[in-house]
């Protein structure tokens, strides 16, 4: 079975990144290599694309589809937050063009088989690169249960963080919970009746979520990443960012509005003292999303935003 997954927004992507032949470009997170492809043409036979992926089935999966492009394209397993080492190593001073998408392959849902998903029974692992020391097993039959109530609502912001965090660590006295099937049940059971008759989603989601960002450290690399994003631009240079949830776009939001303001002085102080300048500019004002068309084709789509920047 090939490698499974769906380019968000690849139409909105392709126009907001403004790509001419010759550029250089990178695709942070490659998956299922949509965007990359996309990329990869409009650039042409002078342009070169950088492109990272942490999943090593998704490198190998880009081997396999971008076999045309080879001369163009250079690939690293890395995580997107090491982007300014890889750029160094690379001898490129700056691109034109950075692509983040920030949302996990359904092919790590469907065929990974490390437990990223609520409805199968596989190993509680949740890493998206197997060579990272933390899991999730970890995480869920060691950690305190002060510690897991406070994963789950700081990023998965669950409103009964409490009561599953109870839960588990009762459950995991007798036995640890071993697989996502089981750590799914003992979190729905902690769920009141009548809260579970009103969710729309699986009362699993947002624990899955918590749990994912804390092993793959997702929030931390993408402070890391943000940070880094002028430096790695040439001027006119474009950064694309596709986030999924709250957390993340309020991270990407905030850090590009900070290079767009430059200046963090107070307003009475006579002159500038803090030495920041404006370092990018906004392409979008409001957040792009899906139209309806692809929501009826990926309903996956539906959280996506994504915000696009220049640098000046």
């Amino acid at each position: 079975m090939g490698f499974e997954h769906i380019s968000v927004m690849p139409n909105q992507v392709h126009a907001y990144q403004n790509l001419k032949p010759g550029d250089i470009c990178v695709d942070c997170t490659l998956g299922g290599c949509g965007h990359a492809m996309s990329t990869l043409k409009a650039i042409g036979s002078d342009g070169l694309l950088i492109g990272i992926d942490q999943d090593m089935d998704a490198i190998a999966n880009a081997r396999s589809t971008l076999h045309l492009f080879e001369d163009n394209i250079r690939l690293y397993h890395n995580n997107f937050s090491d982007l300014p080492d890889i750029l160094k190593d690379a001898g490129i001073n700056g691109v034109n063009s950075i692509l983040l998408d920030l949302g996990f392959s359904l092919n790590q849902l469907t065929q990974s088989k490390r437990g990223f998903s609520f409805k199968k029974d596989e190993p509680l692992d949740m890493r998206m690169d197997v060579r990272n020391s933390l899991t999730a097993h970890q995480v869920v039959n060691t950690y305190s249960e002060k510690q897991l109530a406070d994963i789950f609502f700081t990023y998965g912001e669950e409103r009964f963080s409490r009561r599953m965090a109870r839960a588990i660590t009762e459950k995991r006295v007798c036995s640890p919970i071993a697989t996502s099937l089981e750590l799914a049940r003992v979190i729905e059971e902690a769920v009141p009746a009548g809260a579970k008759a009103k969710q729309k989603i699986h009362p699993a989601t947002r624990v899955f979520q918590a749990l994912r960002i804390v092993v793959n450290r997702e929030l931390e690399r993408l402070e890391k990443f943000m940070q880094a994003v002028p430096s790695m631009l040439v001027k006119g240079g474009r950064v694309s960012i596709i986030t999924f949830h709250s957390l993340e776009d309020r991270i990407v939001k905030q850090r590009l509005r900070a290079f767009e303001k430059g200046c963090t002085c107070p307003r009475q102080f006579p002159q500038c003292i803090c030495g920041f300048v404006k370092q990018m500019e906004s392409v979008t004002r409001k957040p792009v999303t899906a139209d309806p068309d692809e929501l009826k084709a990926n309903p996956m789509a539906r959280s996506a935003k994504l915000r696009v920047a220049q640098k000046i």
